[in-house]
Parts: C-alpha cells; structure tokens; sequence
C-alpha cells in the first residue's frame, strides 16, 4: 500500500488493517507516532520509511521498537536516512522480527557494531543489509557476516564507512559464500589487499556487482 507521500500521523489510520502486509511510507511526512499505530497490524510483512532526499528526524528508536513489537512477521525494514534510529531500534527488531530478509540502515548515523551483532545473532533469514554512512567497525562487519544468516547473506552495502579496514572486506569474502553484491566505495582505509581477496576468494562469474574507491 502506498498513498505516494499523502499519509500523515492524523490519517494513517485510515488506510491500516489486521490483513495489511505492505506500507510504503517513503517520504510521507510520518513519526513515530504513525508507528505506535501498527499494533493491530501483525500480519505486516514488509515496511518502507526511507528518505529519498533528506534526513528524517521523526521516526526515531521509539518508533522502530513499536513496529517491532507489534509486526513479528516483518521481512523488510526499509529507514534509509532515518537518522535518528539507533542501536535500540535495531535490536529491537532483531529480537521481535527473527523472519527478517532485508533491513537497510543506511545513513542512520547513530548505527554502531551494537546493530550488526544484534542482526547477526538472531536474523538467520537475512540476505541484504544495508549500513552504508554509519559508525560500524570491522567488529561489527566481522560479527554479523559470523552469525547465523552467514550462509544467506547475498548483498551487502557498507560504503562510506570510514572505519572500515581490508578485515571486514575478506571477513565477508570468507563467511559469505552467496555473496553477489558488495559496496564499499568510499572507505579511505581499505587498500588494495581487499581487490587481492576479492580475487583470491571469488570465481570470476559469482560477484555480479562490486564497488570501491582507490586512494
């Protein structure tokens, strides 16, 4: 379901149900206030709050907790530019939502390997996630890609991490034999040790779309 950019806190309620499986609230102008409105909404399966163009304040860790507790059947979680969803938000959802597939964080500043460790112990169905622009480090790349959804994981988006090393970049290259997707453009610490891994570790058809920035 989505009203392109028309629902707001006052009339979401309109167009919620129990049967609802989809909302795709990309830049309507929402806050938490329309997530603690999902509660009946447990069938939900699929939520997309990212922000096309600018920060979104609104919806913070408060918010991301509510969807958690009231949706456990979510298999995608959508806040790109959501940044002020933290670690709390997060965790929360990797202990309420265990069917969870996609999840993408990108940009939510406040995301640190707290995240990445959360997802990792508990979402063994998840095959892309996106933290690109956050505060993770190799630690928390190194924990997720160890944790049960190693086996699934398919697409990883981790550019702008500025403190990302070549240790993350060959931890996923180990850990993640269906790994197809990787990003990791514009991450000033990884050197050309990681293009060596990727060669090393990767058959010449598997890797369909891989990016980084040489400094």
């Amino acid at each position: 379901m989505s009203m392109q950019g028309r629902i707001t806190d006052s009339n979401i309620s309109e167009v919620l149900h129990p049967a609802v499986e989809t909302l795709d609230l990309r830049d309507c102008d929402i806050s938490d206030t329309a997530l603690l409105q999902l509660c009946n909404c447990k069938q939900l399966k699929k939520i997309n709050l990212n922000s096309c163009k600018e920060n979104r304040l609104a919806i913070t860790s408060e918010g991301v907790r509510a969807l958690a507790l009231s949706c456990p059947y979510l298999r995608e979680a959508s806040f790109k530019r959501c940044c002020n969803v933290s670690d709390s938000g997060v965790l929360a959802l990797a202990l309420n939502c265990h069917l969870l597939q996609i999840v993408n964080l990108g940009s939510c500043s406040g995301i640190t390997d707290a995240s990445l460790r959360a997802l990792g112990q508990n979402c063994i169905f998840l095959h892309s996630v996106d933290f690109s622009s956050t505060q993770v480090t190799d630690n928390g790349v190194v924990a997720l890609v160890s944790g049960m959804c190693s086996k699934n994981l398919k697409e990883i988006h981790m550019e702008r991490c500025v403190t990302l090393t070549d240790v993350a970049v060959e931890a996923v290259l180990t850990c993640c034999p269906e790994i197809y997707i990787l990003l990791f453009h514009g991450c000033p610490l990884i050197t050309d040790r990681s293009r060596e891994a990727l060669e090393q570790l990767v058959g010449p058809n598997k890797i369909k779309q891989v990016t980084w920035t040489v400094y």
